[in-house]
Parts: C-alpha cells; structure tokens; sequence
C-alpha cells in the first residue's frame, strides 16, 4: 500500500500529476484544488490511494488525510468507483462532503456528473454515521454544501488556484474567471472541472486572437 508520496514535481496536468520519488516518476491522479498546490520543480508531498485492479494499478492523490478519507469511505458505497469519489472531492471539500451527508442532502450528490439521483441518495442512506469530520461552520450553515458568504460561484477558489498553478498571474486569473461568470448564465451550476475547462478555453481563445492581431 502506497499511503503517501514525496519528492519532485515534474508535470502538472489538469487531471494528473508526476512526482518523481528516488529517480522513478509516478502518475497521481487528483482533484483540480489538489493539483493546484503542486509547482513544477518544486518538492511536495501527497496523502495516496493506490487502486488495484487485474489490469492496472492507478494512483489517487490528495493534499491531505480528510480528502483521502473521504475518497476511500466513498468507495464503500455501492456503484461508487474512484473516478466518481474522484469526481465528488473536485466538486466538494472533505467538510461539504460530511455536512451534506448529515443534512441527507442527497440534492449536493445529483449535481456531480456520473452520480445520478438514486446514485445521490444511496451514497446518503450508506455513508450515515460513517463519515463524520470536524465541521468549523457547523453552527452557521450545518446542511449547506457551501460556504456561506463567498463571492461568485462555489467553485471560483478553486478554479483560481487551478489557473495560477498551471502558471496565469493572480490578475490575469480572477479576470478570466471574472469574466467567463459574467458571459456564462449557467456559471453558477458547473462542477469545478466543468468551469475550470471551461475557462481555460476561453483563456486560448483570447491567447489566439492576441498573437493574430500582431
């Protein structure tokens, strides 16, 4: 069982990372918020989950041990497989996840894509009293699956993190997003991979049309 790696980043996708560990490179898939946290050339290290099927072995990241925890009691849902608990942290923090969870706030899980609405209740009804993590706004908003009182979309922080991981200044970065949520009406709706993607497109688009006019 590989529980955790340290060493040297190499490449920063934007589903996947490398980090070099005693001269051997290994692939860690991850949550955009996590891969955000990783620099080229600079040392990390990373909470894991190493998935092992008959034909492949694959390799989950995460910043810390409350993501793989959730990640791994996702998995004992039925239906669930890493892809989706994936899919679910790239949506929603450790703590949304457990508060939504209490709440059964089965609506939060619907809006995840791959989990449809009998999917949503059942990682409900089968997570009950199983995945309980310290919620520091519990006494706020106990059955929200999103902080309270942020500007923009649930995902923009992350998002923002993304963009500035993968190189953009923090300016060009919150205007891209700034932008993008003013022209987009369904903005507010998308998973942080949707947006992300979404945004990264229309950073090349303005990219393309720059070196054009020149």
């Amino acid at each position: 069982m590989i529980s955790s790696l340290s060493g040297t980043v190499t490449h920063v996708g934007l589903h996947d990372a490398v980090i070099e560990v005693g001269g051997v490179g290994m692939l860690i898939h991850a949550t955009p918020g996590t891969l955000a946290t990783l620099r080229r050339g600079e040392s990390a290290r990373v909470e894991t989950s190493l998935i092992v099927k008959e034909d492949s072995l694959t390799l989950f990241g995460f910043r810390d041990n409350d993501e793989r925890e959730v990640f791994t009691t996702m998995l004992s849902v039925s239906g669930i497989g890493p892809r989706i608990a994936l899919a679910v942290l790239s949506v929603y923090s450790p703590v949304e996840v457990s508060r939504a969870v209490a709440a059964g706030d089965d609506k939060a899980f619907s809006k995840v894509p791959g989990i449809g609405p009998k999917g949503a209740r059942r990682i409900v009804l089968e997570l009950a009293g199983k995945l309980v993590l310290p919620d520091p706004e519990a006494e706020d908003s106990p059955a929200s699956p999103h902080t309270a009182g942020e500007p923009g979309p649930p995902w923009r922080g992350q998002v923002l993190d993304a963009l500035i991981g993968l190189g953009w200044t923090d300016k060009d970065a919150t205007a891209a997003v700034d932008s993008f949520v003013e022209s987009e009406p369904a903005a507010e709706s998308m998973t942080v991979a949707q947006a992300l993607r979404s945004v990264l497109a229309g950073l090349g688009r303005a990219n393309a049309m720059g070196h054009r006019s020149k």
